[in-house]
This record gives structure tokens, C-alpha cells and sequence, in this order.
């Protein structure tokens, strides 16, 4: 798949992160890895992301990274898109999606650069080693320290032909705007705020039809059901969901840093699809909050 056949994939449809799966001793657990995605492909999300945010990329050494990402491409030949997180400093970033395409990646996900704040000319840089040092397509993830300006990103599609998605974690209606206004159709625009399908709406009407599910990860099919209401234009639907489900999951989820993670490996365990503990310096819901979550899915029936 060459990056614009990629940036088509990624125009349309759910993404979503499936989580990295542990044993009780925090080592990566490929057997029920391999099991999750093949329980995930069949609802028909349109590419995932493996080794990304919610699945702990962060916490991930490199030889893991490689191992993680052998079992989701042997798993999804010929099936599905794999899309694989990278991060860290340039030299380091550069290694795992490196690592990515040769074990046979779709795509990389460039997740934001460690700790140090920086210019955008030094930004610039950074992203553009990335795409050089691959032909597969890249999306850059603009969010926390990575706050990328549209001068910026105008600059990055000039120069990488293989620069080819945006996605947006900061929920800054200006900057979003800004652009989407400035790149117009050269790039595919995805959503990135934790728990996407509460801004899903808004989103859409600055032009990015498209956003990743967390959810997708223990509720695939309330969560195919929500993107294809939104993507109808189906209000009554989504407004219901978010009504019984999303709001009181948000609302548990920001009981504790680091639970936007933490809240979905709980969520997979209580459907009969258990990734093991979160790594430190994350931790898991405590007893009671996820009680609270169980309720919560049972509102919405078998999936």
C-alpha cells in the first residue's frame, strides 16, 4: 500500500488502537494479542494502529515493539491496515518506523517527541527526518509538546510526498480550522482527543470526518454503530449514546491520571477480552470504579 492508496484508507471509516496485551508479570503476551485483533477485525474498523497510545507505545522497549508488531501484520495480511506508532527523539523515532516498514507496516503514526519543548523550525526537522527515512505513509500526531502551526505543516507536505495524514489532539477550534483551511485535501484529517466520539460532531463540521475509538476496544459494536450513525448525520442516535454511556464514562475515566488507558484494558476484562495490568507509571481502576464500569457496558448490551 503506497501512502496516498493509505490516505484514501484513512479518509473514511473507524480507526482504532487495540491494546497491547501483558502478562501478570508485565511481559507483552503474543498469543492473546494475536486473538484480540482477529476478535477486532471482523467489525469492520478501516485500519489499526498497533503499538499507538492505548496500546502503551510509552511503554514498549524496542525488541517488544518489534515482537508487537510481527503479530499484528501476520495477523491482518491481507485483511486490514497496520499502522504503527513511533516516537521519541528524532534518531530513535526514526529506528522503530524503520523497524515498522521492514517487518511490513502500512504506515507510522509519528507520536509526539520526549519532554523538551522546542521551534518549530526544530519540529520541522524532526518530522521531516521521519518521513525521509521511510516510503510508507506518516501521520503526525500534533499534541502536547508536537504543536505543529499550518505554516509548519504546509512546509512538511512540500517536502514529504509521504507525509500524508494530521491528526489533531489539542481540540483548539482555531487551530484546527486553521489547518484544514491551509492544507485542504492534501492531507487525511483524524480526530485524536481521548474518547473521540464525544467531539466527533464538532470535528465533522471543521472537516474531519474521520476520528479513532478507544472504545472500539471492549464495545466494538456499540462503537461501529456510533460512527455510522455520525457518519449518516443520525443526531437522535449519537446524542442517545453519548446521554447513557460516554458522559459517565468520561466522568470515570477523569477520576484518575493516566485512566484513559488504564479505563480501557479494564473495559476489555469485563467482556471476556482481559489484556492484562497497564505497565507503570500507569495504574489500574481501583475495585469499585470498576464496578462502576461494568454497569456502565451493560446498559448496552451484548457485543
Amino acid at each position: 500500500m503506497n501512502p496516498q492508496e493509505l490516505k484514501t484508507v484513512l479518509a473514511t471509516g473507524l480507526l482504532s488502537f487495540p491494546l497491547t496485551d501483558f502478562d501478570d508479570q508485565l511481559r507483552f503476551n503474543a498469543k492473546p494479542y494475536a486473538a484480540r485483533l482477529e476478535w477486532l477485525m471482523p467489525y469492520g474498523a478501516s485500519a489499526l494502529f498497533a503499538a499507538g497510545g492505548t496500546g502503551e507505545f510509552f511503554s514498549l522497549e524496542p525488541g517488544e515493539f518489534s515482537d508487537v508488531m510481527k503479530v499484528a501484520i501476520d495477523t491482518c495480511r491481507g485483511k486490514m491496515p497496520i499502522i504503527a506508532g513511533a516516537g521519541g527523539g528524532t534518531t530513535l523515532a526514526i529506528k522503530y518506523a524503520q523497524e515498522a516498514e521492514r517487518v511490513g507496516a502500512q504506515g507510522i503514526l509519528l507520536l509526539p517527541h520526549y519532554l523538551t519543548e522546542s521551534t518549530q523550525e526544530g519540529l520541522i526537522a524532526h518530522v521531516e527526518a521521519v518521513c525521509r527515512s521511510v516510503k510508507i505513509g506518516v501521520i503526525v500526531y500534533n499534541r502536547g509538546i508536537c504543536r505543529l502551526s499550518p505554516d509548519s505543516l504546509a512546509t512538511l507536505v512540500d517536502r514529504c510526498k509521504n507525509f500524508i495524514g494530521y491528526k489533531d489532539g489539542f481540540g483548539d477550534i482555531e487551530l484546527m480550522v486553521s489547518v484544514r483551511r491551509k492544507l485542504g485535501d492534501r492531507v487525511a484529517y483524524l480526530g485524536g482527543l481521548p474518547t473521540a466520539e464525544l467531539f466527533a460532531a464538532p470535528y465533522k463540521a471543521m472537516g474531519v470526518p474521520v476520528y479513532s475509538s478507544a472504545v472500539f476496544n471492549f464495545i466494538p459494536r456499540t462503537a461501529i454503530e456510533f460512527y455510522n450513525a455520525h457518519a449518516k448525520g443520525d443526531s437522535k442516535f449519537t446524542e442517545k449514546i453519548i446521554d447513557q454511556f460516554f458522559l459517565p464514562y468520561v466522568a470515570l475515566r477523569n477520576k484518575g491520571q493516566g485512566y484513559a488507558v488504564s479505563i480501557v484494558k479494564a473495559g476489555a476484562t469485563i467482556v471476556g477480552h482481559g489484556a492484562g495490568p497497564v505497565r507503570p507509571p500507569l495504574s489500574d481502576l481501583k475495585p469499585a470504579e470498576v464496578d462502576q464500569l461494568r454497569a456502565l457496558i451493560q446498559t448496552l448490551g451484548p457485543q
